[in-house]
């Protein structure tokens, strides 16, 4: 029975990696996958899925008015796929969430979704608030505080370390932007 996945977590917790690895499991035993990355995060280059231990693969990629059961049936008419992998979920819309449940339902096509569950204020991502209310199984991907403790939230940091607290909901960047922290850290970093 096909469902949809949410595997989230803050940054660096390995979400690209686990999906690029589980990519890897299915095609080693000869299963192909659909794999798919928000177009504005081109870090890894454009319509590639990378991971900070260097690896990556090549993906289709969404914007905002992209229709991704249409892409989907289109890939499924070239021949059959054992699931859909979809790289930085937060950035999906409302309606595409709806577009890959849709997918799951009608295709009976797995759709495993990786993306962030909050932004560095605190608040969901549109995206990953759909897939919570959608999803059929939600996985967290766990990464640690500087503490210690289980990393929940993330801070974004200007070019001198310092916690930004007002901004755009979405700027691309990794390690030298972005800190994965417990509550009570984030709460120490942003005043709160």
């Amino acid at each position: 029975m096909a469902k949809l996945y949410f595997n989230y977590s803050t940054m660096n917790a390995g979400k690209s990696t686990i999906l690029l690895q589980a990519a890897h499991n299915y095609k080693e035993r000869g299963m192909e996958t659909y794999l798919l990355t928000a177009r504005l995060d081109s870090r890894a280059g454009e319509g590639r899925i990378g991971s900070r231990i260097g690896i990556g693969a090549d993906a289709d990629t969404f914007e905002d008015s992209s229709d991704l059961f249409a892409m989907i049936e289109a890939r499924l008419a070239q021949g059959p796929i054992a699931c859909v992998l979809i790289d930085e979920a937060q950035f999906l819309t409302d309606a595409q969430v709806w577009q890959l449940a849709r997918a799951v339902d009608d295709l009976k096509t797995p759709v495993m979704a990786y993306g962030l569950r909050v932004d560095f204020m605190g608040k969901l991502f549109p995206g990953s608030a759909t897939l919570l209310a959608l999803a059929d199984e939600m996985r967290e991907i766990r990464t640690i505080c500087h503490c210690g403790k289980k990393a929940t939230m993330v801070v974004r940091q200007d070019g001198e370390g310092n916690t930004l607290t007002e901004g755009e909901q979405v700027q691309i960047g990794g390690n030298d932007v972005y800190v994965s922290l417990c509550r009570r850290h984030w709460r120490e970093a942003v005043g709160g």
